[in-house]
Order: C-alpha cells, then sequence, then structure tokens
C-alpha cells in the first residue's frame, strides 16, 4: 500500500518541491489549500488538492478540515509549508494514532514565532542578537533615543508592520511590538531542517532581486559563522522540523539573529529535491545542495522588471537576472506548474493590485498568525517532536 503525505499548502513553490520530492520517493501526495487552484496542486506530482478553511478566517474549522482529510485520504504523514505551520501545529491531537506530524508543540512554535520570545531564546543559548525591547518598555524608550532602531510587530512577516527609526525620533504608540537596535551588514537568511536537534542541512542565502521587502531572487553563499550560529540554537531546542533565520552579518563578520520563521523559507530551493523527502523520513540522511547557486522566481522577477522600466540602470540589472537566472518551479517533465502560474496565483496577483503592494506581501495573509500566543516570553523549553 502506497504511503500518502498531507503538503498544508499548494500555492507557493517551496510546497512544490516537497511534493515532487515526495512523489519521486512513491508516495501519494495530497495538498490542503484554502484557494481552490494552486501552483502545486496541478502538478502532476498531486495525486489530490482539496479545499479547506482559511486558518485566519476560522483557525478550529481548519485544523477540522485537515484532520478529515488525514482520516478519509489514508494520510501517514503531515507536513506543514509555510506560515500555516502555526495553525497547523495544533492538529496533533486530532490526528489518528500512528500519523506523524512534522512540527514542533505549538508552545514552542509560537514562542519562537513571537519576535520577543526568539530574543530571548537566543540569548539563553549565548547567541548574539541586537538590543531588544517591548515596545511598552522604558528601555525600548531609551534605546530608541540613543540608537537608530528597528520596530516590528512581534508576528510580523514578509516585513508588514517594520519600520526604521532615526535614534531620537518618537516611537510608535503601544502595540504588540519590539524595538530593535539597528544592526548594519549584510542580510542573510537560512533554512534548516533537523532531528531532535541534529542538524541535516542548513542552506544560507542571501536575496539578489527584491519585490518590496522580500526576495524573489536568491543566492546560496557559504558561511561558517552563520552556521555556527545556527547549530547551538537547534541544539537547545532540540528541534525537529524546518527552521529558518533572518541574520545580519555586521562588517566584522559576527552573524546578528534578527528574527526567527519555525517552518520553511525560499532556502528550501537550494536543497537537492531527491533528498527532502528521504530527509524528511529518514533522520539520519543529510541534504544535499542542487548544482544552481542563483535562483528565481520567474514570474515575480518579470514584474519586477518590468517595474523598473525607465531606471535604465536598474532595468538592465534587472533583465540581466531574469534572463541569466534559474526559475525554481521549472521542469520539462513537470511544465504546467511554471506556465499556469498566472492562473493559479490570481487570486493573491488581484490582492496585491487592489492593495498596490508586491505579491509576497499578501500571497499569506490569509494562513499567517496573528493572535497574542498564550505563552511567556521566556526561553523556550527543549521539546520533543512527535
Amino acid at each position: 500500500m502506497t504511503d500518502t503525505v498531507l503538503l498544508t499548502l499548494g500555492r507557493l513553490p517551496k510546497a512544490l518541491d516537497l511534493a515532487r520530492s515526495f512523489s519521486r520517493a512513491g508516495w501519494r501526495v495530497v495538498v490542503a489549500e484554502p484557494h481552490r487552484r494552486t501552483l502545486t496542486g496541478i502538478s502532476g506530482s498531486v495525486a489530490r488538492s482539496l479545499q479547506v478553511t482559511a486558518p485566519a478566517e476560522d483557525p478550529d474549522r481548519y485544523l477540522g478540515d485537515l484532520a478529515r482529510i488525514v482520516r478519509e485520504e489514508g494520510v501517514s504523514l503531515v507536513v506543514p509549508v509555510s506560515e500555516e505551520a502555526l495553525h497547523v501545529a495544533f492538529l496533533r491531537p486530532l490526528l489518528p494514532a500512528g500519523v506523524r506530524l512534522l512540527a514542533m508543540p505549538p508552545e514552542t512554535m509560537l514562542r519562537l514565532h513571537d519576535k520577543h520570545g526568539f530574543v530571548r531564546q537566543a540569548e539563553a543559548a549565548g547567541l548574539t542578537v541586537p538590543e531588544t525591547w517591548a515596545l511598552d518598555d522604558p528601555r525600548a524608550r531609551a534605546l530608541a533615543e540613543a540608537a537608530d532602531v528597528v520596530v516590528k510587530p512581534i508576528h510580523a512577516c514578509s516585513g508588514r508592520g517594520v519600520r526604521r527609526l532615526p535614534a531620537g525620533a518618537p516611537l510608535p504608540p503601544p502595540e504588540p511590538a519590539i524595538v530593535q537596535r539597528l544592526i548594519r551588514g549584510t542580510e542573510h537568511s537560512t533554512c534548516t531542517l533537523a532531528h531532535q536537534g541534529r542538524v541535516q542541512g542548513t542552506a544560507i542565502y542571501r536575496g539578489t532581486l527584491m519585490s518590496g521587502s522580500v526576495a524573489v531572487g536568491f543566492e546560496r553563499v557559504e558561511n561558517p559563522a552563520i552556521e555556527a550560529w545556527v547549530a547551538p540554537f537547534v541544539a537547545a531546542t532540540r528541534w525537529t522540523g524546518f527552521i529558518a533565520f533572518d541574520l545580519m552579518l555586521d562588517a566584522a563578520g559576527t552573524p546578528w539573529g534578527l528574527e526567527c520563521n519555525p517552518r520553511t523559507t525560499s532556502g528550501l530551493h537550494f536543497f537537492a529535491e531527491d533528498d527532502l523527502a528521504r530527509a524528511v523520513l529518514d533522520s539520519a540522511h543529510s541534504l544535499r545542495f542542487r548544482p544552481e547557486r542563483r535562483l528565481q522566481q520567474f514570474w515575480s522577477c518579470l514584474t519586477e522588471t518590468q517595474h523598473s522600466f525607465g531606471d535604465w540602470p536598474r532595468f538592465r540589472a534587472n533583465l540581466r537576472h531574469l534572463l541569466g537566472t534559474r526559475d525554481v518551479t521549472w521542469q520539462g517533465r513537470d511544465p504546467l506548474p511554471l506556465l499556469t502560474m498566472p492562473w493559479t496565483a490570481w487570486p493573491i496577483i488581484a490582492e496585491a493590485n487592489r492593495r498596490g503592494v508586491p505579491f509576497g506581501e499578501v500571497a499569506t495573509l490569509d494562513v499567517g498568525w496573528s493572535e497574542p500566543p498564550a505563552v511567556t516570553a521566556g526561553p523556550a523549553a527543549p521539546s520533543r517532536a512527535a
């Protein structure tokens, strides 16, 4: 009997990588998605794509929809894909015995998704992080008087609501947010798969073409200092599953942890596709990298290139990037996801146009987590994922 894996989002290229990997490993792939049609759902690697309630609309109904799919489709493994992972973490009590969920307990995930909780955890592990205080803490006001700062909502994603303020500028009214000392340098992102605190692979990458604050072109780099920052954090939390970080590398080469995404990021694309399923299924398997060091999301890069027309230096640079970089979704044996993406992604494109913001800033609004977590902001206790 063929095993079945459930991917809990289908609209993003990350899901497509996972679907293709599990399909080639001999698994039946089912996708759950609030949108009726998706990039991954149209792939030949997917057996069924099923529409579910958007978790931001009704979290309990969303979990009920997922539990029903698990039962009806005979799912033995549930793999979260992106920001819906915070909701999916609450699915474990609804799963039949023997079904594995690739997610840490919800209290651990929520604590690290919280910008302040993450900083506290990193400090407890002895790792470098910028000075950070809650917006309503008097120490935040003192920091903002003395230094340039960044103000971030505690659950901000894709740069939404993030503000940079020069030293001495007034802070915004109280809200669930942090004030963080601005670290200058080169921003890097990571994507790691781990099992019980042991890293199976970490991709480190930088944005090469941006859509607003979201990278749509990427370059993989090697940096031992960043790897040495990630590994102790993963070990301290005994992390199982995907986890990602944004870090700033200062002029001295010191990495400063800015925030944590307890889920996959676009760095997933740099792993050899066939290794993804194998590494999830076998904790002894390490992830290798695909040969390409530069990748892009073609349609988003095309849009950015079109928008830069008239700014000739920027347009030429964007055009060279567009024509000389491999798309993350293209495969000759499975061409439809790339070719039909304007059609499958139309609800997101339309919403981005309506709001006048980049695609990436609205791509996951209906699946993201926005409620304050019902846990304290202290260090996350080491946990064991099922």
